[in-house]
C-alpha cells in the first residue's frame, strides 16, 4: 500500500469514527510494535490505528539490527526512527512504509541520496536493521513516541572513570570541558555534543570546532591545502587559503590525498560505545559546572 493510500484509509477511518462512537479494531495479524498500547476498548482515537503495522519481526533480528542502527543510524534519524540531527523520520518515509525486509531500504544505504553517504552493509545487515525499524509501531501524530522523561540513567561515578581511561589523553574538565555541564540546557544536546561534536549531518553543533580540511599532493609535489568541501573516488574540491574553490581530479591514488578530520576519533568511538559507556559518560559530564 503507498503512503497516499495510508492516509486516505486514515481519512475514511477519522470519518467513521465521528458517525460512530467506536473505535475500529486493530488489524489481525499486525504486531503493535515497539512501546504500543493496545487501543483503549471503549474508544480513542482512530487516526492513530490507522496505518497497517509490519508483521512482528524475529526478535534475533530485531536485537542484531538494533545495534547496527545504534552505530550507522541513531544520530541522523533519533533513537526513535522519527528524525535526528539532520536526518528524516523514517516512520513517514513512503520508501520505508512499503519496505517488506530491508529490499527497499537496501537501495538507499548501499548507494547514498542526497547528503546520506552509503553505509558497507550487506543484504543480511540490512534485512536485520530493518526488522528493528519496522518493530516501531506507525500511528498518526506520533502517538506512538515514547520519550523518556530523563535520559539521566547512568552512574555518575562510573563515567568519571571512564572519562580519564578513555577521554582525558585529549580533553579536560578543567580545561576545554570546563563547566561542560552549563553549556546544554538539555542534557541529551550534551550527549549528541560528546557523541560528534559538530552536530554531523544537522550541523547543530558549536561553531568554534575546525573544520575538515585536506591536503592534495599532484605529481609536481606542490601541496594544495585548504578546507574540505566535497570528496568522492573521481574529485576532491576545497577552499584554499585565499578563499578561493579548487576542484583537483582523482585517479586511483593520484594525486596523493590526506584528510584531516579533528573529530576523527571521536568517529572511531561510535562504534565502541556501549549504552552504558553513553548513560555514565553523560551523567558524569552534567555535573561538570
Amino acid at each position: 500500500m503507498k503512503l497516499s493510500d495510508r492516509f486516505a484509509l486514515a481519512i475514511c477511518v477519522i470519518a467513521l469514527g465521528a458517525a460512530s462512537a467506536q473505535t475500529p479494531p486493530p488489524q489481525a495479524g499486525r504486531g503493535l510494535g515497539r512501546g504500543a498500547t493496545p487501543p483503549p476498548a471503549g474508544g480513542g482515537n482512530p487516526f492513530a490505528n490507522a496505518f497497517p503495522q509490519h508483521e512482528a519481526g524475529d526478535p534475533a533480528a530485531i536485537e542484531r539490527g538494533k545495534a547496527l542502527y545504534g552505530v550507522q543510524c541513531n544520530f541522523c534519524h533519533g533513537s526513535d526512527a522519527r528524525g535526528g540531527e539532520g536526518g528524516p523520520n523514517l516512520l513517514r518515509s513512503d520508501l520505508v512504509l512499503n519496505d517488506k525486509n530491508g529490499e527497499l531500504i537496501a537501495q538507499v544505504v548501499q548507494n547514498g541520496r542526497g547528503e546520506m553517504p552509503k553505509i558497507n552493509l550487506t543484504m543480511p545487515q540490512i534485512a536485520d536493521v530493518a526488522a528493528y525499524i519496522h518493530s516501531f509501531r506507525v500511528a498518526g501524530y506520533d502517538a506512538s513516541r515514547n520519550v523518556p522523561p530523563s535520559i539521566l540513567v547512568g552512574n555518575a561515578t562510573e563515567g568519571e572513570a571512564y572519562f580519564k581511561s578513555t577521554c582525558a589523553s585529549c580533553h579536560s574538565v578543567t580545561g576545554d570541558l570546563k563547566g561542560i555541564g552549563s553549556r546544554f540546557a538539555d542534557p541529551k544536546q550534551l550527549q549528541n555534543y560528546f557523541l560528534l561534536p559538530g552536530g554531523g549531518r544537522g550541523g547543530r553543533g558549536p561553531s568554534n570546532l575546525k573544520p575538515v580540511t585536506v591536503t592534495v599532493t599532484p605529481a609536481s609535489g606542490k601541496k594544495i591545502e585548504g578546507r574540505l568541501l566535497r570528496i568522492d573516488d573521481f574529485i576532491v574540491t576545497l577552499v584554499d587559503s585565499d578563499g578561493a574553490q579548487r576542484t583537483i581530479k582523482r585517479d586511483g591514488d593520484v594525486p596523493k590525498v590526506e584528510v584531516h578530520d579533528p573529530m576523527e576519533a571521536h568517529r572511531q568511538l561510535l562504534p565502541k560505545y556501549t549504552d552504558k559507556d553513553i548513560h555514565n559518560l553523560t551523567s558524569y559530564l552534567v555535573t561538570v559546572k
